[in-house]
């Protein structure tokens, strides 16, 4: 039985608790073992972390300790998947760029807050994570992200649709959903989730679904040749240690 970690808190707009049920509820149906903290002090056990085939961040605009975060870093590096949605993973800590980087993006804006009818774009990649999801409408909020060129886009929407300073330049598709790899453990990330109804609905849930399945899988996946060199690799990062 794989077993996953769920950690929710931060900002409550975001119904971080609520998100959490659903996403306990999709890994409790693929039949995983599913552990719920929420506290980030679940973080400062390196072991347990490195124990496990997934992590799931539900956390938005906190403030995390440099430890915690590099124990994070250290489990998906060495083969731990992490998933997650919207702020609760790619706006968790606007202070630790090491998580910024391993996630793979962070937000910066949503001209129009919420309640923006936009459009999400499935687009066309060497991942099968998406086939047979079409295009879709949504109305909430459409994110503006700093993405790392280094993931790989599996949908993006269309900026600008509503007006600001951005609006000036040229029409851009802003990345929804990516995946990448920090180590060998898989990353994947889906920009949707304001609140729990947006995640809830089936063409989100059904991403969100097969996004922490492929994540669960690197560990089993990876080579011992593969995650050596990552192991010797990350003994190299010194990340945020760079600068403080």
């Amino acid at each position: 039985m794989k077993k996953a970690l769920i950690v929710w808190g931060g900002w409550l707009g975001h119904q971080p608790e609520e998100v959490a049920d659903i996403f306990r509820g999709i890994l409790e149906e693929e039949q995983f073992s599913v552990q719920v903290s929420d506290t980030l002090d679940v973080f400062a056990d390196g072991d347990m972390l490195k124990s496990l085939d997934l992590i799931v961040p539900v956390w938005t605009m906190g403030q995390i300790e440099k430890q915690l975060a590099a124990n994070v870093s250290a489990a998906v590096q060495s083969g731990v998947g992490l998933a997650g949605c919207h702020g609760g993973m790619c706006d968790s800590f606007r202070n630790n760029v090491d998580w910024q980087f391993m996630t793979g993006g962070q937000w910066v804006a949503h001209p129009g807050n919420d309640g923006v009818e936009h459009v999400i774009n499935i687009k066309q990649s060497s991942s099968p994570l998406l086939e047979g999801i079409e295009d879709f409408t949504v109305s909430t909020e459409q994110y503006y992200l700093h993405v790392d060129p280094a993931v790989e886009v599996l949908a993006t929407t269309r900026f600008p649709v509503v007006e600001g300073p951005h609006s000036l330049n040229k029409a851009v598709d802003m990345p929804v959903v990516w995946t990448k790899r920090w180590g060998v453990g898989r990353v994947y990330y889906c920009s949707l989730g304001h609140q729990a109804n947006i995640v809830e609905l089936p063409q989100v849930k059904l991403m969100m679904r097969r996004g922490v399945l492929w994540a669960a899988e690197g560990k089993k996946r990876a080579t011992e040749a593969e995650t050596a060199k990552a192991a010797a690799a990350g003994t190299k990062y010194t990340g945020m240690g760079d600068s403080n």
